[in-house]
């Protein structure tokens, strides 16, 4: 097997340069949320932060606009079983704000229509689903929908 080397200066660069984008969108998404009241604005700017610049950089710093196609693992295992405060409540206002991001990115032309409709369908299709494992998850008495063996 061959081993893959690792650049962590190279990592730290890309990460870096990721973060300081992040800032600068945040700073774009607040704006278009200026019309909304102060804690609706920083719920919507928490949840999106800690999706961007927290699970996003996680393993490997990954763009926002990668962040598209990772909604699936965000909300359907990573936030469950890492963020003490999941709850299906939660869930569905984390994807609110995810989806009002992406919206906001799309209207200033920060990506293309199709992958904002893409993010749209992931979060209707799979809703269900993401908060029946997080009850299940919570549930003490039931059976860890995570546990593979």
């Amino acid at each position: 097997m061959e081993e893959i080397e690792y650049d962590l200066e190279e990592y730290e660069k890309q990460y870096e340069r990721i973060r300081k984008d992040n800032e600068e969108l945040l700073a774009v998404f607040r704006e278009d949320l200026s019309n909304l009241k102060p804690a609706t604005i920083r719920r919507h700017l928490s949840n999106v932060d800690f999706y961007i610049n927290e699970y996003l950089l996680y393993e490997e710093p990954l763009s926002f606009d990668e962040g598209i196609y990772r909604i699936d693992d965000f909300l359907g295992w990573f936030f469950i079983r890492k963020c003490m405060w999941s709850t299906p409540a939660s869930i569905k206002s984390t994807a609110a704000s995810i989806k009002k991001f992406y919206k906001s990115m799309k209207d200033h032309g920060k990506i293309a229509s199709e992958a904002y409709d893409f993010l749209c369908d992931e979060i209707k299709n799979h809703m269900p689903e993401w908060q029946a494992l997080c009850e299940q998850y919570n549930d003490s008495e039931a059976e860890n929908p995570f546990f593979l063996f």
